[in-house]
């Protein structure tokens, strides 16, 4: 007897469906949700507030520090808010939600893809607001839509890396209180970077260090395709910022969606 398979074509649509069906759940919380989606705004803008007038710098920076600072602000904005993803699927596991999922006719990778979905268009809303307080401080771009464009790009590039490192944690957590010890995590990477200060006003040793950040390269690579001060430095990462900024994004997809979608699909064996 023939076994009939079902063609790729179709197997991709009903992906795509099932996909978006997620995606419009999770967007459905938000409404349920809005003094946290609130928090998740105003968040990064606070912190953008605090080192340009509260704490500022610019030390080892050619140029006006508000336009060193807002591209490094915008990457690390592009990192805060993981533990929002992470809870969510914390929950989702604890309540048993996920589990009823994988029972339903439907992609196994779905749920996942729904989520990181949601989370991106999120976080092209809090992209959007961060640029707006850029602009409000006296932050300004100065290569053109498309340079600009790209640059944007890169830095939802980066999010879409970090999304599925979230996941994946989130998963191995398998708990919310277990979430906590991976944020601890996030902090340093995120100041571990150029973000915020030059490598040049670091000791020689930790300079090196922060310039292989992925962090570091997307922040350099951003500031250079807006026009803005780009932090000194004569090491192969500095010099190579623009092929790293993609390079490390993609890598980290590569090694963390596959690493989600097999946890996903081994959390009922």
């Amino acid at each position: 007897m023939s076994v009939t398979h079902p063609h790729p074509a179709s197997t991709l649509s009903a992906a795509l469906t099932d996909s978006w069906t997620m995606t419009r759940r999770e967007l459905a919380h938000w409404a349920r949700q809005p003094v946290q989606v609130g928090v998740g705004l105003v968040f990064p803008v606070m912190m953008l507030l605090m080192f340009g007038y509260l704490i500022g710098g610019g030390r080892g920076i050619d140029g006006d520090f508000t336009d060193y600072l807002v591209p490094g602000m915008l990457t690390m904005t592009m990192v805060f808010g993981l533990d929002a993803t992470m809870v969510a699927v914390t929950q989702d596991l604890g309540k048993g939600v996920i589990d009823r999922f994988r029972s339903m006719p439907m992609n196994s990778a779905a749920v996942l893809v729904g989520r990181s979905v949601a989370d991106m268009l999120s976080s092209v809303l809090g992209l959007a607001v961060m640029i707006a307080a850029g602009y409000a401080i006296g932050w300004r771009w100065h290569d053109g839509p498309a340079a600009f464009l790209a640059g944007v790009a890169l830095l939802l590039l980066l999010r879409f890396a970090m999304l599925w490192i979230g996941i994946y944690l989130a998963m191995v957590a398998g708990k919310p209180e277990l979430v906590q010890t991976v944020q601890l995590l996030i902090w340093p990477l995120s100041f571990l970077s150029n973000a915020i200060a030059s490598p040049e006003s670091m000791p020689s040793w930790l300079g090196a260090v922060i310039e292989w950040n992925p962090m570091s390269a997307t922040a350099t690579a951003v500031r250079g395709l807006f026009g803005n001060p780009v932090a000194a430095g004569d090491s192969w990462a500095a010099d190579h910022a623009e092929l790293l900024a993609v390079a490390w994004p993609v890598a980290l997809i590569a090694v963390f969606f596959p690493l989600a979608v097999r946890r996903f699909r081994d959390l009922s064996r």
